[in-house]
């Protein structure tokens, strides 16, 4: 991570963007701290058998647009948009997503003179190839548009379970990425989205449309999702699918369940978010229980810092570049 993306993070103070305690050098190495986080996206999905319902990705997509329309706002691209990149908080803000893992952020312009950095083709692929927008998979430059593509197919593994390019077999990492790339661009945003609601088409489509420089409509996309939830019949009541594991009896029809879910607000939004209360209370700390044991187990440790996630990546899914999650070599 370059130094003004960690000057950055240590003084600002945002929803889901983790607290950067300390930073320096510890023995031959760079390191930083921030607070204790939860499980993974990836471990949650895990927990969940590899598939998350509808209702639950929904509620987490306005959170992980919410996530990098402030980075981009901030003038940084995050460039590995992936699940494991993506944690949910402990005890009260057990509810809210965070974006970790700034090893690959790039400034993309000067928050000053608001200049855009140059389009430029023949780069090497940065981030991690399941999830590389198609021109990341070109060699072009990533912009803004790049982060949200590589969004979008980390919901379509969400909803689907896996991803067409998934299991390709190939001798080297560069024709491992090369059948990625041809599979991704043969697949059809129709075929890939196939079953699920036309918003998910829709999304690409938009993000695909994007110019290099172009900003994002952030509130457009978030609309698309949250008017679907709406149509669906959802309640913004963060019972994900991991709540619904450990505790089936809040899907029920009991008066128990029916008073929580009547005093939590409709419709998603930033409102939603600001709600730190849980549905289950001061249950809380054991809500995650199966995956935390998992997150608890790689880190090995109490010390604060979050643990790598490597064991989740399949070799086709390392990152080109030196991954970094919160100790980090410079």
């Amino acid at each position: 991570m370059n130094l003004s993306c960690i000057c950055f993070f240590r003084v600002e103070v945002s929803t889901g963007i983790p607290h950067l305690k300390w930073f320096g050098v510890e023995g031959e190495y760079n390191a930083m701290v921030i607070d204790l986080l939860g499980p993974s996206l990836e471990d949650l999905f895990n927990y969940c058998n590899r598939k998350f319902t509808l209702k639950t990705v929904l509620m987490l997509a306005d959170q992980l647009i919410n996530r990098v329309e402030y980075m981009h706002s901030r003038g940084f691209l995050h460039r590995d948009i992936k699940p494991d990149n993506f944690l949910m908080g402990l005890g009260r803000k057990a509810n809210q997503v965070y974006i970790i893992d700034y090893g690959l952020a790039k400034k993309y312009r000067d928050l000053q003179t608001h200049k855009h950095i140059p389009y430029r083709e023949n780069k090497n692929l940065t981030g991690t190839a399941r999830y590389a927008s198609v021109n990341t998979h070109l060699g072009v430059e990533q912009s803004r548009r790049d982060d949200l593509e590589s969004l979008g197919y980390v919901l379509m593994y969400f909803l689907r379970g896996s991803l067409p390019w998934q299991g390709l077999r190939a001798g080297t990492k560069k024709q491992k990425y090369d059948k990625i790339s041809e599979k991704k661009m043969l697949t059809p945003i129709e075929l890939l989205c196939k079953s699920y609601p036309l918003e998910f088409t829709s999304y690409f489509h938009y993000c695909r449309s994007l110019q290099f420089e172009d900003k994002p409509d952030y509130s457009y996309l978030k609309r698309l999702f949250r008017d679907l939830f709406i149509r669906e019949g959802y309640q913004f009541d963060y019972v994900f699918d991991w709540t619904m594991l450990k505790y089936p009896q809040i899907g029920s029809s009991s008066s128990r369940a029916r008073e929580m879910m009547g005093k939590l607000p409709l419709n998603p939004g930033p409102l939603a978010e600001r709600v730190e209360k849980t549905p289950v209370k001061h249950e809380v700390r054991d809500r995650f229980s199966g995956a935390v044991q998992g997150f608890a187990r790689r880190n090995g440790s109490s010390t604060g810092m979050h643990g790598n996630h490597s064991r989740h990546r399949s070799k086709e899914d390392a990152p080109s570049s030196k991954d970094a999650v919160h100790t980090i070599t410079f």
